[in-house]
Order: structure tokens, then sequence, then C-alpha cells
């Protein structure tokens, strides 16, 4: 089973493209948010356009989930039945109270379009506010925070407008993480306050005035293929669940290429020597840990110049050489969609204060009830279409060029 992605998941950002980023200034945003805090202090205030709130906690985006439409009648044998839709459960200013004007992060916005207000988008972080006047939602109204990975796996990935929402909460949660461990200058030790929006941070000592940028951390993700084209090299970490393989990755070094980063993880982590370096697609990746919320997959196939493989054990539980019908019955095998489903209703449970769990590993099961002997990540993940154009469809091409045997 191959699937086609309009973009990766956390990608194609409907508020980032031209016209939202030329839609309203971050200035002007910022300006008309501050009025409508105002007007709910009591206030007499006149706002340009609307302002739109996603509220965060602990990580966590306040998403809402409404139970999916009766089937059919009568129900047909063949149509499976439909999973509740999730969507981001933006709130006006006057449902966020209590948090400062600057704690606010501009995301984007949208123009006037038939008929609409121009309404600019913010994110802002209700933690330090549980139980205070930063509440925001609660029981019986359909919406609760959730983790991100839950309703990653549990978008469907032909929803564009769901996967809109994941783009949209994927950076949201990237730039909030990033100001929460912001808090300092690098350079002199002072305050850094946020500007431009939550754009970024600026060092508050006068002598500095340091302009800080949130950090990507970019990351080589490859799928190393041996010279005769049939077997791919896939590895296991121990946090993994069991029987699920993926691609190597690992950070990118001070002073390297993406090409040397993916020689010099490949060899690092198992002994294989690589030759031929192709690039494939990136992928934003804000699930990783808090303390690097930024992170950029870039994805490679690579040839490998050996085969026998040594393994490191303080990165790797395993690695192995896999056939290409293996890997294609790994694939078939599999049932992402029901994966989806399952974890569809159970952001409906938590929205709706049915099932209070949050269980990131059993998130990412995607095995159907007859065990396989492997399978790979879903769909949501970068390694799944690594894995997947390679199966079904056939060698790489290779670019040439007068670096690639460097």
């Amino acid at each position: 089973m191959s699937i086609h992605l309009r973009a990766h998941a956390f990608a194609a950002n409907p508020l980032r493209g031209l016209s939202a980023t030329t839609a309203v200034s971050p200035s002007a945003a910022a300006d008309a948010l501050r009025s409508l805090l105002d007007a709910v202090a009591g206030a007499d205030v006149v706002h340009p356009h609307l302002s739109k709130i996603i509220p965060f906690r602990r990580g966590r985006p306040l998403a809402r989930s409404q139970d999916p439409p009766p089937p059919p009648s009568p129900p047909s044998s063949h149509a499976a039945a439909a999973s509740p839709a999730w969507r981001l459960a933006w709130l006006p200013p006057a449902r966020v109270r209590g948090v400062p004007s600057e704690s606010f992060v501009f995301l984007g916005a949208h123009g006037e379009e038939e008929g609409k207000e121009a309404a600019a988008y913010w994110a802002v972080d209700v933690s330090e506010g549980e139980g205070d006047g930063a509440r925001v939602g609660g029981p019986g109204d359909g919406s609760a925070f959730v983790d991100l990975r839950t309703l990653m796996v549990a978008t469907d990935w032909r929803d564009k407008d769901a996967m809109g929402d994941l783009a949209i909460a994927g950076h949201a949660r990237a730039l909030l993480e990033w100001h929460s461990t912001t808090k300092f200058c690098g350079a002199c030790g002072a305050r850094a306050i946020p500007a431009e929006a939550g754009k970024r941070r600026q060092c508050s000592n006068e002598s500095c005035k340091k302009r800080i940028y949130p950090r990507v951390d970019p990351v080589v993700i490859v799928l190393v293929i041996d010279k005769e084209n049939d077997r791919a090299l896939l590895s296991r970490q121990s946090r993994f669940v069991p029987r699920m393989w993926s691609c190597l990755a690992g950070f990118i070094e001070p002073g390297e290429s993406l090409e040397e980063a993916v020689r010099r993880e490949t060899w690092e982590e198992t002994g294989i020597e690589v030759g031929e370096v192709i690039y494939h697609s990136s992928q934003p990746w804000p699930v990783g840990p808090n303390t690097m919320p930024c992170q950029l997959m870039v994805g490679f196939f690579a040839y490998g110049k050996s085969l026998e493989i040594h393994v490191d054990k303080q990165e790797l539980e395993d690695a192995q050489w896999h056939s290409r019908e293996d890997v294609k019955k790994a694939l078939t095998f599999t049932e992402y969609e029901k994966a989806q489903r399952t974890n569809a209703l159970k952001v409906n449970g938590i929205c709706n204060s049915v099932d209070k769990g949050q269980n990131n590993s059993a998130d990412l099961t995607v095995e159907s009830e007859e065990p396989a002997p492997m399978f790979v990540p879903g769909p949501f993940a970068i390694a799944h279409h690594l894995i997947s154009s390679w199966a079904f469809g056939g060698a790489p091409k290779v670019v040439p060029s007068s670096f690639s045997n460097l």
C-alpha cells in the first residue's frame, strides 16, 4: 500500500503562505490584540480585525472533536465507518483572561475574502494559569488539551483542513516551547523579552540588545540501499514499539554538509560505508523533546558500499538489511487507516471527558490484529515515505555531481 500526501505532516501550514503573511502585519495584529484584551478588561476600543487564539497547556493544544455522522441507511458492507474529525479550538480573546499581551505568539493571518473579516491567529501558553484566570475550555464543550502526537496519528491525511490544523499546531508548539526555553540572553545573561509579536526575543540589557531568533535543529534521516537496489537498511531503537523498524537518523554537526552527515551517521551507527546520497524531501518535526522543539527532518536515500553491519549498541538496538518484498509486505499488512480511526476515537473521548489517559506509545501502534513480523512508521512520518517510495517506486534517481564521491 503506497500512501501519497499533498505535503508531509506539519508542512503546508495555511497561515504561512505568501497571502497569509501579507494579510496583516505582526505589528498591526499585535496592536489589535492589545485592543481586544483591553476591551475584555472593560476599555472602550475599536479593533480592525478579528483575533483568534489557540491556547496550549504543557505542550498540548486545545482541540475539539465532534462525533462522526451516522452511517448511511441501509449501511453498506463495503463502506468504512466514519471517524470523528478533530479541529483546533480557536478562542476569542474574551475566553483567554489573565495572560499578558506579550505572552501571545503571532502565527499568521487571513485577509478579507468572500465577505469574511480579516483575522489574525495567535498561540499562547496557559500552563502557568491552570486553575486561575487563564482557564479555557471545559467539560461538556467538546474540547480538551490533547497531546500533539496523539493528534498527529489521529489526523486523516486525506482531510486537507485537518492536515492544515496539524501544521498550525506544530508551528505554534515549536514557537511556544522555544520561548519557554529562551528566557535569557546567551551573550550577557540578561533577561530576553519577546519582540515582534513573538517572532523573536531581544536582550533587555541596553548595552547588549542582542536579537535572538528561533533555533532550528536539522536532522538527516536516510534510507540506505544496497548496490543491487534489492535491500534496504532499517534499524530499531529501544524506545520503539515492538516489531517497528525505521530509517537511520541523526543531528547535523557544526561544519558538516547534509551529505557528510548522512555518511557519518550511517558509519557511526551501523559500520556501513555510504557512496551516493540523494535528496528526497524534508519535514518539520515539532514533536521531539521540549529542548529541541524546532527539528527539521531532511530525508535522503543513500547507496551503501559495504554490507557487513556493526551496530553501535549505545545508539541502536538492532539494524538489518530487509528485502524489497519484505518491506512491501510490511507496508501492505499494516492497517494505517485502522490506527488513524482508533486514535481519532481516542481524541473524541478525551475531548468529551470519556478517555482521560493519553498514552503516546499506544498511539503509535499501527499493527493489524494478526501480528506482522515487522512494520514501519505511519504516513505522518517522513520515514514512511522514504521507505514506501523505494519499495514501490524502484531505484532513486541519481543526480550527477562532481561532489558525489567525496
